[in-house]
């Protein structure tokens, strides 16, 4: 497992009666890859994994593994209301053959260091399978501080990565200062990736690639080579598409980019709702600007 380059966070496609469409899954996947993808982190946030039964998380996993055999690894996010729950996720994931976990803290339960340093082990230590740590205390209310996220590094050795998504570039650096190249370190906020791999960040857990996955591979390849000229000309252009995955209704608006590109649709299953009236046109006039000045990568 390489924790490096370009992994989106893949959607979820839908069908018109809100089961999930394998066919495009399969599809969507390889297209991934084959723009330029390292991976594909399945069942994460954007992934709508909260609205997924098991089983059904199970055949996404199943579906992607089958769909990229082995051109590229599937890393399947871990994220459960319980502990028990989150690691027979874990141990099915590696059952169906992915390469590596994304473990989420739990859902609805947002616990001291203690609690969390348990859940975590506990799914850590279910496989012998490569693991990414996702720190997203905007999202989740659970902080893994640098320091914590040090102590389970120290005492798990598959754990090799962490997405950070504090929106605070000072983490990056900071777990750099405690562990060197111990972790590889993933952006996982679409508009701090060009600040995060001048900080050190090795990869990035991408939204937007799910829909521009050329553009988003050509960002991250030349802000690592230190082409500047070109990484600032593409991110002036691309910000605007970029803090799209930022905001609350980040699932509805991606997909909504890949409806205007012709690669998925905008269906998201409930609590969730398409975007419609004066937000829906609003986000449509950002988007359509932003591609008619799409620029040649």
């Amino acid at each position: 497992m390489q924790w490096e380059g370009v992994m989106p966070a893949i959607t979820t496609p839908f069908r018109m009666d809100w089961h999930v469409d394998h066919e495009f899954l399969a599809w969507h996947a390889n297209w991934l890859v084959q723009h330029g993808c390292t991976g594909i982190v399945a069942l994460g946030s954007l992934g709508e994994a909260a609205t997924l039964q098991l089983e059904e998380k199970v055949e996404v996993l199943r579906t992607c593994v089958r769909s990229l055999a082995d051109t590229a690894p599937v890393i399947a996010g871990i994220s459960a209301l319980s502990t028990a729950e989150a690691v027979h996720l874990a141990k099915k994931a590696a059952e169906v053959g992915c390469q590596g976990l994304m473990i989420l803290p739990p859902y609805v339960y947002s616990g001291d260091w203690r609690e969390m340093k348990a859940h975590v082990q506990a799914v850590l230590r279910a496989t012998s399978l490569s693991c990414m740590l996702y720190n997203n205390p905007i999202a989740y209310r659970t902080d893994f501080l640098p320091e914590q996220i040090a102590e389970l590094a120290a005492e798990n050795p598959n754990l090799h990565a962490v997405k950070e998504s504090s929106a605070d570039i000072r983490r990056v650096t900071a777990l750099r200062a405690l562990l060197g190249e111990r972790l590889a370190i993933f952006i996982g906020v679409d508009d701090l990736i060009v600040e995060g791999i001048y900080a050190g960040a090795l990869g990035w857990i991408a939204g937007l690639a799910n829909a521009l996955p050329r553009e988003s591979v050509a960002l991250f390849e030349w802000a690592r080579c230190n082409e500047r000229a070109k990484v600032f000309e593409l991110y002036r252009w691309f910000l605007p598409l970029l803090r799209l995955d930022t905001v609350p209704k980040f699932v509805q608006l991606i997909k909504l980019v890949q409806a205007e590109l012709g690669v998925g649709n905008a269906r998201v299953r409930p609590p969730r709702l398409e975007l419609e009236g004066q937000e829906l046109q609003d986000a449509l006039a950002l988007i359509r600007s932003a591609l008619a000045r799409r620029p040649a990568v």
